[in-house]
């Protein structure tokens, strides 16, 4: 990997200092990289322009440990108003799973992701505060 938090993301893409060279937050990776995920999001959302939506376990977006609630509402309140795509791992796409590392399933299938997510995105972000 080249960067590993948000902060060290932000000081490339300031260096860089063009203007369509932005970040994605991504609630996974900050999960595992960054001591405030939050705070994370927060500072930075000056440079994020996509929002990658992975529970810690990369399976069904509401059934591990990412705090969903405090992350919408960092997310609402700062007025990111674009796509929020899910983002989860299986077995399936062989090539996927090799270059990944995934050797199970984190879902009983594509469908639970896809709507016991989405209803998760939905809910969680009426919501948020």
């Amino acid at each position: 990997y080249l960067v590993n938090t948000m902060a060290d993301l932000c000081e490339h893409i300031d260096a860089i200092d063009r203007p369509h060279i932005k970040a994605m937050y991504d609630t996974f990776h900050a999960n595992i990289e960054e001591a405030d995920p939050i705070g994370a999001y927060t500072k930075h959302r000056r440079n994020i322009v996509h929002v990658h939506i992975s529970e810690n376990d990369r399976g069904v977006p509401g059934r591990g440990n990412i705090p969903w609630k405090e992350t919408f509402s960092a997310i609402r309140k700062s007025g990111y108003d674009d796509w929020l795509t899910i983002e989860s791992f299986g077995r399936s796409l062989k090539d996927l799973a090799a270059a990944t590392k995934v050797w199970r399933d984190f879902a009983e299938s594509p469908e639970a992701v896809y709507r016991e997510g989405y209803r998760h995105i939905r809910d969680g972000w009426k919501g948020a505060a």
